[in-house]
């Protein structure tokens, strides 16, 4: 309970500054601005005075303690004499989107985060689904060693190396923690919020930059159940099996049925994002399924940048600002109002600062929204022509913020991850496509990935309609920069920058398909020519959904979470641990206890070589008492001998019982974990 009064706190002040900042801000708008801001100061307060106080409750009373002054603040600098924007009915037709729209992608969001996250069953294991197998026990470790650490933090998975992933959306859990919520909860109820403040403010955004608010809505459904024209391979030659398991096993049984259930109930087996990379080359992940339930950085990210993407926009058509009468703003949008500029200094110093809390939270959207806001820059530099004075204001109070409070961040972690590392900013073209020699033609690759939307943007584009070719130069900036830059040793997280640009498209693709669809009236067959288009556009993303919405994977049995209880009642807080490098690791992740090593899986693709220590581990599992100086090394408290540890490597049972002290054993079922001190038995001789 204290957990969410803490968090209402902050929204509720959030709220207040942006009520205060920007009254003239529509209603809807400026509330939901005003929770996306409560959050992210949620995120980065604590984590300020922690450099103090460590991650303590002490930093987030003080944290508290600040967001009252930040609220006070706003209120005195308020725009006196101003007052605020009232409901008018485009606001009523915004929240009637958003109930028909954001509210039941949110109810869905809840459904799978609660049986993605940890969900307990009766007979005491923890189980999830299969998107979240695989990066839920790195943002899990995260969250739990977090708890009264020092700042800036270590990896809990790599003692002694400095934590350079961002980790801001997995510390709001960590105080959710220290507030006494129960780790499900804390990961479960930010989710639930930052999924619906993602759908809301996406529809938001849409609805500010869309013709129309059909347009907003197929925008919307554009993004969030994209997919692709993967699910053509269903119905290729469905009368006979082409392939086996792991071999064409997308089509490896016969029939559309047998097919579809294969879909529902395989390991990757969607037509979206499937596991046999170099057979398809599909790759163009459901971004509720694959993005916002998993990646919980990404979930955090979208969170606050679609608020900054929003502010920018808005920012180059002040509201209340007289426009030349032949300006149509559904088809004009800012760039018809350029040559008649106010800077909204609130707004931008706002936007600034925002901008700037963004390399911790998601590296990869503050990387975008700078590549947005370079290409929207010049396009204004271009169109402003007498104006360029008060252009170079209005970019140069919010750059200029945004890479003042960026750049302690990016020079603190993000650079000292990169630089100097060959692995990290090296020249590839064409994404995942070309990573491997190019799979598939270069438009046939997207083509059949993001399917008509893509199309559509494309022939949009030819059209001579200035607010989309406004979007365009920004959003392409990002797709330039992704399809030629791999960023970091895993080429597939450049889809992180890939689907900002994807976000400011669909608008784009939106408007562009409901004129077509207009063109088409009085023509007998329109309904059924956009039923087609319907089915081509979402059926790939509503499979990868409903599987996800059925999948269930155990993730912790009732022994590892009975361990992982003992551990964190009965061993200090910050004690290492000596186990295997398995990625489910319930030391780390359920217990928030630090390990000598965690898998390449993650630590590999952050930068980091972790040949040495794993061949230390293996060393002393192998000849305890021949390896002692492991223990030294590596400064380690207990020694876990556990499923993982016995079948992954050599284990001398026998020497670890003669020298170490049992501290903890339980068998249950297939299960066995024993813990030891690392402390040499007296009796050992």
């Amino acid at each position: 309970m204290a957990g969410i009064l803490y968090f209402l706190v902050f929204e509720v002040c959030g709220m207040g500054i942006v009520h205060f900042l920007l009254p003239r801000v529509r209603p809807i708008a400026r509330g939901w601005l005003g929770l996306c801001l409560g959050l992210a100061l949620m995120m980065w307060l604590p984590a300020l005075f922690a450099f103090l106080l460590k991650f303590t409750v002490a930093a987030h009373l003080c944290a508290l303690l600040l967001i009252f002054l930040l609220t006070g603040g706003a209120w005195y600098f308020r725009q006196k004499g101003v007052e605020s924007a009232a409901f008018s009915d485009a606001d009523k037709q915004l929240g009637r989107m958003l109930l028909s729209v954001a509210l039941p992608l949110t109810v869905l969001g809840a459904y799978l985060q609660y049986t993605h996250v940890l969900r307990p069953t009766a007979e005491g294991a923890l189980y999830v689904g299969q998107s979240t197998y695989g990066d839920l026990p790195l943002h899990l470790s995260i969250a739990t060693s977090l708890r009264n650490a020092a700042f800036p933090p270590d990896y809990s998975i790599l003692p002694g190396a400095l934590l350079t992933y961002p980790f801001l959306t997995d510390s709001l859990s960590t105080s959710f923690l220290l507030m006494g919520c129960s780790l499900q909860i804390a990961m479960v109820f930010p989710g639930i919020v930052m999924m619906g403040l993602t759908f809301s403010g996406y529809l938001i955004l849409a609805e500010r930059m869309a013709k129309t608010w059909k347009g907003a809505v197929l925008a919307a459904l554009f993004f969030f159940i994209n997919g692709g024209l993967g699910f053509v391979y269903l119905f290729d030659m469905q009368g006979m099996a082409l392939g086996t398991v792991g071999q064409n096993e997308l089509q490896s049984v016969e029939g559309l049925w047998e097919r579809i259930r294969l879909v529902m109930n395989g390991w990757y087996q969607t037509p979206a994002n499937h596991a046999e990379f170099t057979t398809y080359n599909l790759r163009w992940s459901n971004v509720i399924a694959d993005m916002m339930i998993p990646q919980r950085t990404t979930l955090g990210g979208w969170c606050q940048v679609i608020p900054c993407i929003y502010l920018l926009y808005d920012s180059l058509l002040p509201q209340g600002q007289a426009l030349p009468e032949k300006v149509n703003l559904n088809k004009d949008g800012p760039v018809g109002v350029f040559i008649r500029r106010e800077v909204p200094c609130r707004q931008l110093i706002l936007l600034g600062i925002w901008a700037g809390m963004l390399p911790m939270i998601n590296t990869h959207c503050f990387l975008a929204l700078g590549l947005l806001s370079a290409g929207w820059m010049a396009y204004d530099f271009i169109r402003c022509r007498g104006q360029r004075k008060k252009a170079l204001l209005h970019w140069g109070i919010f750059g200029g913020l945004a890479v003042l409070c960026a750049a302690p961040q990016l020079f603190t972690w993000t650079f000292n991850q990169a630089v100097g590392n060959e692995n990290f900013l090296q020249f590839q073209f064409n994404w995942v496509n070309g990573s491997q020699g190019m799979l598939d033609g270069y438009f046939w690759f997207y083509l059949k990935n993001i399917g008509i939307p893509f199309v559509l943007i494309l022939l949009a584009l030819l059209e001579k309609n200035q607010k989309r070719r406004f979007l365009a130069s920004g959003a392409f900036v990002i797709f330039l920069a992704a399809e030629l830059i791999q960023f970091q040793p895993n080429i597939y997280d450049n889809n992180k920058l890939l689907y900002i640009w994807y976000m400011i498209c669909c608008v784009i693709a939106a408007d562009y398909g409901l004129e077509l669809l207009g063109k088409l009236k009085g023509l007998r067959a329109k309904p059924v020519i956009a039923a087609l288009c319907a089915f081509a556009c979402f059926f790939t993303g509503a499979l990868s959904i409903a599987h996800e919405a059925v999948s269930n994977w155990q993730m912790f049995s009732k022994a590892e979470v009975e361990a992982a209880d003992y551990i964190e009642e009965s061993t200090p807080e910050h004690a290492v641990f000596l186990s295997g490098t398995q990625h489910i690791n319930f030391v780390s992740s359920l217990a928030g206890r630090r390990i000598v090593c965690g898998p390449d899986t993650w630590l590999y693709f952050h930068g980091f070589n972790t040949w040495d220590r794993q061949a230390d581990i293996c060393a002393f599992y192998a000849d305890p008492y021949g390896n002692l100086e492991v223990l030294a090394k590596y400064d380690v408290d207990y020694i876990l001998v556990g499923n993982s540890e016995r079948s992954s490597m050599t284990v001398d049972t026998y020497a670890l019982d003669r020298y170490f002290e049992k501290v903890y054993e339980i068998e249950s079922g297939w299960d066995k974990i024993v813990i030891y001190s690392a402390e040499m038995r007296e009796d050992a001789w």
